[in-house]
């Protein structure tokens, strides 16, 4: 066993990265970047600003939605692809932390829109940006904590890991698509109320609010294509190709050491 990992270590050095990964990665934050500028502009040019107390209180739902579940959670997908060649644990904490910054700051501006309708005297939770936005807040938390438990709490096996991993990818992937589809609800309704019959007439907030949700959705998929190339993923290190052959040793029934 010993002479297997000592062979695995010499040939799984530090792994090349592939030619036209960190493109579409630096097109992705270039993207993102944009998104979330383009989204303070638009409430600095037509809806006066940010504040947290007076009406100004509402538009820091919107770009903390943008900041957070949008931007952030798809950075934090796309750690594995950018540390390819860095420790799994520094790399799974890098992953946590990101999502983690996603969530205090959709927290924020989830706090934000309901205070603000409560002291308005606004409903809330009638419409389907609303009803969208709450469950994938409820999915994030979620996702969030149980990929804690599994992936950075001490206690999970490493089957169990195994086992779930493929789950815990296909949702991350998909609270992500929600939350951008979710950002596009939000920004027709704002449109909707404020321009009502004149958002047909190309008024320059409604051309710019389109082009900034066309950036959301050019943000999302590139995202996700990232995520989809096999030779794009972060190719395991040498201790994780070793706990792998461990692992499946012990449980096709002989012991490392007889190896």
């Amino acid at each position: 066993m010993s002479s297997g990992r000592l062979s695995m270590e010499s040939g799984a050095g530090a792994a090349s990265t592939p030619r036209a990964l960190p493109y579409f990665v630096a097109s992705s934050q270039l993207l993102g970047l944009t998104v979330v500028a383009m989204t303070g502009a638009w409430l600095g040019l037509y809806r006066g600003g940010i504040a947290w107390e007076g009406a100004l209180q509402f538009n820091v739902h919107p770009l903390c939605m943008v900041i957070g579940l949008v931007f952030l959670q798809g950075d934090a997908l796309l750690v594995y692809r950018v540390f390819r060649n860095e420790a799994k644990r520094t790399t799974k904490v890098l992953h946590g932390l990101l999502h983690v910054f996603a969530f205090v700051i959709a927290l924020v501006g989830l706090v934000a829109v309901f205070d603000y309708h409560k002291k308005e005297g606004y409903a809330d939770l009638y419409s389907l940006h609303s009803w969208c936005g709450i469950l994938v807040f409820a999915l994030y938390f979620v996702q969030w904590t149980v990929g804690f438990s599994f992936f950075l709490f001490p206690g999970a096996s490493f089957s169990l890991r195994s086992r779930y991993r493929p789950q815990h990818v296909f949702f991350g992937a998909t609270i992500f698509l929600l939350s951008v589809g979710t950002a596009l609800l939000g920004l027709k309704e704002a449109l909707l109320f404020k321009l009502g019959a004149d958002y047909s007439k190309f008024e320059p907030e409604g051309v710019l609010a389109n082009t900034l949700g066309l950036l959301l959705v050019c943000f999302g998929v590139l995202v996700l294509y990232i995520l989809t190339p096999a030779e794009w993923k972060r190719p395991p290190q040498a201790e994780e190709q070793a706990l792998s052959m461990d692992f499946k040793t012990l449980t096709e029934g002989d012991s490392p050491s007889s190896q």
